[in-house]
C-alpha cells in the first residue's frame, strides 16, 4: 500500500502525457459530438467515490444532470431503464464486476452512449462499452485501492474538461494547471503529519469524515480506507447532512476529519466547523488554511476541481499509519479480495 501511494505523482505525470491525454481527448470529442442530455455513472466501492466526483464535475462544468445508477435495478430486479439520450459511464479499476458490465450492456442496448473508465483496457467492462478510457495506473499491489482511485479522478477531470471544450482538447490554461499536479502531489506526500496523528487515534471507537461539494467524495473515500485497513467504523457525511442530525453523535471521543478547501464547497463548511467546536469534537482539517480549534494537515491551495487529487493523499497515509498502529496488516484486509464480483 505504501508503494502504491508513493507512485501517484508518477501516475499523474503518465496520464497527462501526450499519449494518454490524446486518447482521452479523442473520447471526449466523440461524446461532445453526440451531445448526451444527461450522464449516468455506475460503479462500486472506491470507484463509486470517483464516479461521485465525476457527477459533480458533470453538473457543475457541463451543466448536464448526472447521477449514480444502482446496478441492482438491472441485475436483481430485471428493470430496463430507457437511457437512449444518456451517456452511461462505468468506472471500475478492474473492469471485472459482472453487475457493472451488465448495466453498460443494457444501457447500450437501449441506445445509450456507453463509456468504460478502467485500469484494465482488456476487461469485460471495456469490451462491452462503445468507448473506453485507460487510466494507466499500472499494477496495484495492495487490496485497498489508492493509485487507481486518483487515476480515475484525473481521467474523469480530463474527460469532462475535454467535453466542455467541445473538441476534446484541453485548453492551454487547463493543461498548464494540470501539469503542476505531479509536483504538488509529491510535495504533499512528504508531509509527516498523518503518521504523527495515527497514535492519537489508535484506540478510537469510531470516526466521522465530512466535506462538501468536490470534497465530499474525498470524505467518503477516506472513510472507506479507514474501515477496510484499520477496521475502524467511519461514517462519511456531507457537511450539510452532518448538521441534519448526525452532529449529535460528535463529542471529544469521536474524531472528525473535515476536508475544507478554498472554493465554494470549503467556504460552506464555515457553518459546520463552529458547530463541531460547540460539541468539543476532536477535529482534523485537511486544507490549505488553518482553522481555529482544529489540527491541520496541510495541502497546497489549488482550484477546487483539482483538490480531490491532493486532499486524499494524506488521508491514504493516515489510513496506512493507523492500521499499522493498531497492529493490522493494511496489505491484507480480512475478508477482502482485489476484485469483488457482484450481481
Amino acid at each position: 500500500m505504501a508503494a502504491d501511494i508513493d507512485e501517484q505523482p508518477a501516475g499523474y505525470d503518465r496520464l497527462l502525457s501526450a499519449e494518454h491525454a490524446g486518447a482521452i481527448a479523442r473520447v471526449a470529442a466523440v461524446i461532445a459530438e453526440r451531445r448526451p442530455r444527461h450522464v449516468v455513472f455506475t460503479a462500486r466501492g472506491t470507484s463509486d467515490h470517483a464516479a461521485l466526483y465525476g457527477a459533480y464535475l458533470t453538473e457543475i462544468r457541463l451543466g448536464l444532470p448526472a447521477g449514480l445508477a444502482s446496478p441492482s435495478v438491472v441485475t436483481v430486479y430485471g428493470a430496463r431503464p430507457d437511457l437512449s439520450d444518456a451517456l452511461v459511464v462505468g468506472v471500475s479499476q478492474s473492469g471485472g464486476s459482472p453487475d457493472l458490465t451488465e448495466v453498460l450492456r443494457t444501457a447500450r442496448a437501449s441506445g445509450a452512449l456507453t463509456l468504460a473508465v478502467t485500469n484494465a483496457p482488456d476487461s469485460p467492462l471495456a469490451g462491452v462499452a462503445e468507448l473506453s478510457v485507460d487510466i494507466a495506473a499500472g499494477h496495484e499491489r495492495a487490496v485497498a485501492a489508492t493509485k487507481t482511485y486518483t487515476a480515475e479522478l484525473l481521467a474523469l477531470l480530463m474527460l469532462v474538461e475535454g467535453i466542455r471544450a467541445g473538441n476534446g482538447a484541453l485548453p492551454a490554461e487547463e493543461r498548464d494547471a494540470l501539469a503542476a499536479l505531479p509536483e504538488l502531489a509529491a510535495r504533499t506526500l512528504t508531509d509527516t503529519t498523518p503518521a504523527q496523528l495515527a497514535p492519537r487515534y489508535r484506540f478510537a471507537g469510531q470516526l466521522v469524515t465530512t466535506g462538501r461539494g468536490y470534497a465530499y467524495p474525498t470524505a467518503r473515500e477516506a472513510a472507506l480506507k479507514l474501515m477496510e485497513t484499520s477496521y475502524l467504523p467511519a461514517l462519511a457525511f456531507s457537511g450539510a447532512d452532518l448538521l441534519h442530525g448526525p452532529l449529535a453523535m460528535t463529542d471529544p471521543d469521536v474524531p472528525v476529519l473535515a476536508v475544507v478547501g478554498s472554493g465554494p464547497g470549503g467556504r460552506s463548511m464555515g457553518e459546520v466547523l463552529p458547530r463541531l467546536g460547540e460539541r468539543r469534537a476532536d477535529v482534523v482539517v485537511v486544507g490549505s488554511a488553518d482553522v481555529e480549534g482544529a489540527t491541520r494537515i496541510a495541502v497546497p491551495e489549488v482550484d477546487e476541481r483539482y483538490a480531490p487529487l491532493l486532499d486524499i493523499l494524506p488521508l491514504q497515509r493516515l489510513a496506512l499509519a493507523l492500521a499499522l498502529a493498531r497492529g493490522e496488516d493494511p496489505d491484507a484486509p480480512r475478508g477482502l479480495k482485489k476484485v469483488t464480483a457482484t450481481m
